[in-house]
């Protein structure tokens, strides 16, 4: 039997002072787990990650999960999945879509190191 579950870098660490995003394709996962690794940090930064579902006949994309603002070093685990139990912005009950958007959003110019990967699990 093969091995459905994937893990996907995301982001490496680097500093990062502006929004950004990254699409994923998902051929079978049904839960997901987004690790960031903020390593560092420079004045007052501030980051919000968002799990993404993106319509493929239309483009549109609708939230998933997001996270509180990340301002200081620690890792954070965003995880989805059905029949998982909701906590706000930690875990959502619900399946990982066929085409995801990790979505980064700074309120600002101050510096952040982080990375990000996300495991999909069939």
């Amino acid at each position: 039997m093969s091995n459905l579950n994937d893990t996907v870098k995301v982001a490496e660490s680097l500093a990062r002072t502006a929004s950004w995003a990254a699409q994923i394709r998902n051929p079978h996962g049904k839960y997901g787990r987004l690790v960031i690794d903020v390593t560092g940090i420079v004045t007052a930064p501030s980051v919000v990650a968002t799990i993404r579902a993106v319509d493929r006949v239309s483009g549109k994309k609708s939230d998933v999960l997001a996270s509180v603002a990340l301002t200081g070093v620690a890792t954070t685990v965003l995880k989805v999945g059905p029949a998982l139990t909701a906590a706000a912005n930690l875990v959502a009950n619900d399946v990982m879509p066929p085409l995801i958007e990790v979505n980064f959003a700074h309120a600002n110019g101050d510096s952040i190191t982080y990375s990000a990967s996300l495991e999909l699990v069939q």
